[in-house]
């Protein structure tokens, strides 16, 4: 029994410390300008169809997976005139997200500057999504364990999944 208490203890602690990791990134990188959303509450409002995701990491990483149903953006040189036209309903509820979430924020700041209303921005990104367990899809539409982890600095936020780079 002590034993048993020991390890939930040990494994508390390490998803703690991962939290705070990617809470460390957050504050560092980001300005907070975009109110954040659990994966929790993406995932059930994602299943029950009342958000759109939007992927806003380069085609590279989209394509080694992303979250099911996610629209992905990045293409250069960006179109705001075709995003506006693929969702005119700027009140409707919009979820971007990256890696972690430091690209996402930017380009959820240019979704409010154009107009968009309910913009958030997915805590801890794709990497916080599977680490909690929730699919992702390869290109082909598949479930994988492949995340695109961006760069090697970023790989240590990842828990769960197969690193790629």
């Amino acid at each position: 029994m002590k034993g048993i208490f020991f390890f939930i203890s040990f494994l508390a602690v390490i998803g703690l410390q991962a939290q705070d990791s990617i809470d460390a990134v957050l504050k560092t990188h980001n300005k907070n300008n975009i109110p954040y959303i659990s994966v929790t509450e993406a995932r059930m409002l994602q299943l029950q169809g009342k958000a759109i995701l939007v992927d806003a990491r380069n085609r590279e990483e989209f394509e080694v997976s992303a979250i099911a149903s996610a629209k992905h953006i990045n293409s250069h040189p960006f179109s705001f005139e075709e995003f506006e036209k693929s969702f005119p309903n700027k009140n409707e509820l919009i979820i971007v997200y990256c890696s972690l979430g430091v690209r996402s924020e930017d380009f959820a700041e240019k979704l409010k500057k154009i107009g968009y209303t309910q913009v958030k921005n997915l805590y801890g990104g794709i990497f916080e999504w599977k680490n909690s367990g929730f699919p992702v899809l390869n290109s082909k539409g598949e479930e994988t364990e492949k995340i695109h982890t961006f760069s090697k600095a970023w790989e240590k936020y990842l828990e769960k999944g197969i690193k790629v780079n």
